[in-house]
This record gives structure tokens, sequence and C-alpha cells, in this order.
């Protein structure tokens, strides 16, 4: 396998590989970093299963380069089972300084306009299949291709109770009662969360597997305080920047970490269930 790979990196980029190290994160296959012969330091995805969608990542990466000015690493070579992107220093670890750092770049990105809410293609999220019809209503389109999606998948996965799906629909059809359109669809990198975010020396470096649409910021931010990515800086920069609309802390974010609650349960079981039964409960469905 490591000869073969040796191979297929140098027919792709013109060099070898001189020493790698596997690495950890991300969904989809086995990702190393690597330093070529010719001394560049890459970061490599190998999925060798059935079906290999790595191209969606690089795709994913390739249109927040060209459509806006985030850091996301630079994409070398894109195929469904080879992945090859430029190596992005950093951690994930973040003070205050890098916090407002990534307020500043999510503000920018969140300032790029589209047509419609959704993206000209599907994409992933964690590895699952993600839908993005264009759609005018905000409201339609979270409902239908992120919560109702997402649970009908659960559900026809054995990892959801119908009973639970019913209870999804009951609140999805009364959606617009507990969110609103934003002012336009606004890019989003999809799967902000800590290990999807490196820093350095308090500034931030990269964004790293992403699940791009365009739709309304708030989710983006709300998917921030599910694992306690960001904290206070972030939030008070960010609102500097593109005030936050009053009630967001208190009901919207937990209404959109509905979707990757959803997501989490799919990938890793019950115990996230339990989390969406519980915010279900609390919005009185």
């Amino acid at each position: 396998m490591a000869k073969q790979l040796n191979q297929e990196v140098a027919d792709a980029l013109g060099s070898g590989i001189r020493k790698s190290r596997p690495l950890s994160g991300g969904c989809i296959g086995e990702v190393y970093h690597a330093q070529l012969e010719d001394n560049r330091d890459v970061v490599i995805k190998v999925d060798n299963g059935a079906k290999p969608r790595l191209d969606i990542e690089g795709y994913m990466l390739q249109y927040l380069a060209d459509h806006s000015e985030l850091p996301v690493p630079e994409v070398l070579y894109n195929s469904p089972g080879l992945l090859i992107m430029g190596f992005i220093e950093g951690d994930s670890h973040f003070g205050g300084g890098a916090e407002q750092h990534a307020a500043e770049l999510l503000a920018a990105l969140h300032q790029v306009k589209g047509p419609a809410h959704g993206l000209e293609k599907a994409t992933l999220i964690g590895g699952l299949h993600q839908p993005n019809p264009w759609t005018e209503s905000w409201i339609t389109f979270f409902g239908e291709q992120r919560l109702l999606y997402m649970a009908r998948e659960a559900v026809r996965e054995g990892s959801m109770p119908k009973s639970m799906l019913k209870r999804m629909q009951a609140f999805v059809d009364r959606l617009d009662e507990f969110i609103q359109e934003p002012p336009y669809p606004a890019l989003l990198h999809g799967d902000v969360w800590t290990t999807n975010v490196l820093a350095k020396r308090g500034r931030i470096t990269g964004f790293i597997d992403p699940a791009v649409y365009y739709g309304h910021p708030e989710i983006e931010l709300a998917f921030t305080t599910l694992f306690s990515t960001f904290g206070s800086a972030f939030f008070e920069r960010y609102h500097e920047l593109s005030p936050i609309a009053p009630g967001f802390f208190e009901e919207r974010r937990d209404i959109y970490n509905l979707y990757p609650l959803l997501v989490h349960a799919r990938l890793f079981g019950s115990g996230y269930l339990a989390s969406v039964e519980r915010s279900i409960s609390r919005l009185g469905f």
C-alpha cells in the first residue's frame, strides 16, 4: 500500500514521499502528513472504500478558496480516492486573540452572498450526504433539507424511532414561529467545531473539513457552541462586526443545533439522540 500511495502521489505532484506520519481527524479515509522529496509539506487523504468521495471535500475547499478569503488548505490534487492538500501549521487550542481572529474571518465569510439557500451540488458533512437544492426560503431549506432529511435518514438506518420523526415533522410544520429568514443567503463553512479550526501564536491559520452551502449564519454560530469551540471573546467580536439578533442564545441556538445533533446521532449513536429528544421537548413537541 505504501509503495502504491507513493507512486500515486508522485504521478499527481511530480514528487514522491520522503517521509510521512498518520494524522487523526476527518470521517473519511486515512490521513497523513507527508514531506515530499522536493521538500513540500502536504496532507494526504486516502479513501479505499467501495464508494470514495474525497473529491467532494476537495471541491468544497476549492469553493471556499475561490469565493472567500477564509484560510483553507490549498488543494494540490483531487480525486475520489486521493486528496492532497498543502499542510497548515497549528493546533486546535484558542486563546482570546485567536477567538477574535476567528470571529473576524467568519464574519467576513458570512458577508459572501449566494443566489439562494443551498449550493450548486450536494456536499458532505462528517462523511454523510448533505443535499443542497437551491431554495428561496431559508425556513423551508432548514426544515426540509437539514432537519427532516437527516431525521428520515436516521429512521431509515434504525438510529431514530419513527415517533421522534413525527415530533420533528410537527416542529418543522411550525418552524416559521421559531426562526426568521436571514437578510440574504450567506456562505457557510458548515462544520465549524474545535478540530476543524487550526491556530498558531494567537491567530487562526486555517479551517479544514468543510460542509459548504449558503444559509443563515446563525446555524454556523450555533454549532460553535455545541462543543464549546469558542467563548465570549469570539461572540463579542463577531457581534461588533455583524450584530447577532436578540433571542439567539436563548432559543434559536438550540434549534439550529438540532442539525449537528442529528448528524452525530447517525454517526455515533443514541447518546446524541437523547440530546435531540431533550431539545424537541423543550420546544414543546
